[in-house]
């Protein structure tokens, strides 16, 4: 029963992984099959660097999280660690994020040429978070400015609570 979180681990992130090949392979498919033969009129040099976009927008969060998802395994090849966890947030959830709206737009683009602007919410959202970021490096210490009576009352009221000492209830026998 040694490393079952491992091996299910190794499980689900196999499934996800394929469950999102699937999903790429089958936006793809209805985009070159709508676009190239049902509407093969207007099918433009445009459309071309289109699909090579999301063509790449797809290959390289997939290959990240390809490798993300992949097991390690020690010298002798007993299972050592199952991989990422593929439901966590953090960079993993921006890669899923990507390759969602990376669907929408090659789908939706079926319906309008406009749907492409969907792409620019992407970089907004890391220039949203990386302004965020950017903002913590450059925010002054509030210990430069001056503190109000009431603010430095309570400051000090809490640092006077805070070093007496703790007398935990003991039981007498």
């Amino acid at each position: 029963m040694a490393n079952q979180g491992a091996k299910k681990r190794k499980e689900e992130n196999a499934r996800h992984i394929s469950n999102l090949l699937r999903v790429i392979i089958a936006c793809n498919v209805v985009y070159v099959l709508v676009r190239m033969i049902i509407y093969r009129s207007s099918f433009t040099w445009k459309h071309w660097i289109g699909l090579i976009m999301t063509s790449l927008a797809y290959t390289i969060p997939y290959k990240q999280l390809a490798s993300m998802a992949k097991p390690a395994y020690t010298d002798s090849g007993e299972l050592m660690d199952g991989g990422f966890d593929m439901s966590t947030g953090g960079v993993c959830g921006y890669l899923h994020d990507v390759i969602y709206v990376t669907c929408f737009v090659q789908i939706a683009s079926l319906i309008s040429e406009k749907f492409w602007y969907t792409y620019l919410v992407i970089p907004g959202f890391a220039i949203y978070k990386a302004s965020g970021f950017i903002k913590g490096f450059l925010s002054h210490d509030s210990e430069g400015m001056e503190e109000d009576e009431k603010a430095r009352k309570k400051r000090e009221k809490l640092e006077r609570k805070a070093s007496r000492p703790k007398f935990g209830k003991t039981r007498t026998r």
